[in-house]
């Protein structure tokens, strides 16, 4: 096993999520994880309604709220389980029976969500790229809306199909719910354009198995129908994320990434350093005169998630297995879309990008 030592053989990790995190916040985890902070014991041994722990998640939500400027009118939760449980859950909270809800559907991960809303609601799908193979957005003027629609909910950035939203659209009066999983934090954001921003943490925040929510007060008012108190967002925000035991570890390990992320300079540096990788792979991308491409309309690429193809797909699994050997993890694309596919998130270096695009430049020249 890895043991911290400098000649360990830890490589760049380009995985969809769970994901790289940044090395510095594995570090302190690992230097803490017999004794934390003082307790004689791990972080994930202490009570979470211990004093100690309570100072830890109190300083984890401010210092998310400091990152992304939350107004004082959002309820931040930290709660188990990841954003696909919430496809369901938003609906149970925000609907009442047979309430239109509108959804605009741009890869897989949109497609999900309709799928688990229609128990509780009626989802509508106001727009979708499906016949583009999810290579486009449809444009705001083209999605067909509700004014009395409980609320409009977005998929910000699609992992799968490497589809981002360049802006935050306008949907008036009506609640906007974005799942945020794959491009929170990763460039700055006015939440007070949102009703619902969730996020599971496994790309940009931490550990799978957390859950990250930003949610508007007025909207925990909404009691569209009986439900367990587990399942009620309200009961959450009121219990400060600990109705149960929360995930001690996963919250612990959040904290320190919102750390790390404030010590580099926030979200408008992650943009710059997220603009400047996927600049780079992109651009190795095009320039290859067709031997890698990205089928994605450039206005709409993702800065996160970067799919591509090899002009032969026989060339798939020499090039999986050389760039293995060659330290560069997790290239192997979704099923949905095949090819290969970077995840270059956050706490991806750009020296991780300029290995995988030297090495494509490489390969490129000996198969081509």
């Amino acid at each position: 096993m890895p043991d911290g030592k400098p000649d360990m053989t830890r490589a760049w990790n380009f995985s969809a999520g769970p994901a790289a995190l940044p090395e510095a916040v594995l570090r302190r985890a690992q230097a803490e994880l017999l004794e934390w902070n003082g307790a004689r014991a791990s972080v994930m041994e202490v009570s979470h309604r211990g004093k100690a722990f309570e100072a830890m998640a109190a300083r984890a939500e401010q210092d998310l709220r400091d990152l992304l400027a939350i107004p004082a009118n959002y309820a931040v939760l930290f709660l188990q389980g990841g954003a696909t449980q919430h496809f369901a859950q938003i609906p149970m909270n925000l609907c009442a029976d047979g309430q239109r809800a509108d959804y605009v559907v741009t890869g897989h991960w949109g497609e999900k969500a309709v799928t688990e809303a229609a128990v509780y609601s009626r989802p509508h799908v106001a727009a979708s790229s499906a016949t583009s193979n999810y290579t486009s957005i449809p444009p705001r003027e083209s999605w067909d809306l509700d004014a009395h629609a409980a609320y409009v909910h977005i998929t910000t950035n699609e992992t799968i199909h490497g589809v981002e939203f360049p802006a935050i659209p306008d949907t008036g009066g009506v609640p906007l719910i974005a799942d945020m999983s794959s491009d929170i934090l990763s460039r700055p954001l006015d939440v007070s354009r949102f009703g619902v921003i969730y996020a599971g943490a496994q790309k940009n925040i931490g550990p799978s198995g957390l859950v990250v929510m930003i949610v508007r007060e007025d909207l925990l008012q909404r009691t569209p129908r009986p439900l367990p108190k587990i399942f009620r967002y309200a009961e959450h925000a009121a219990a400060h994320s600990m109705l149960n035991t929360p995930n001690t570890w996963g919250w612990h390990l959040a904290g320190l990434t919102f750390r790390w992320l404030k010590e580099q300079g926030g979200p408008a540096e992650m943009e710059r350093r997220n603009r400047a990788k996927a600049d780079l792979l992109y651009g190795v991308i095009d320039g290859s005169g067709g031997f890698y491409k990205n089928p994605v309309e450039p206005a709409v690429r993702s800065r996160m998630n970067v799919p591509f193809t090899l002009h032969d797909p026989s060339l798939d699994a020499v090039f999986l297995r050389e760039s293995e050997d060659a330290g560069l993890l997790a290239l192997k694309g979704h099923r949905a879309v095949g090819g290969m596919r970077a995840s270059i998130y956050n706490a991806t270096p750009l020296e991780a990008v300029r290995a995988l695009c030297d090495f494509m430049a490489d390969f490129a020249k000996r198969h081509g």
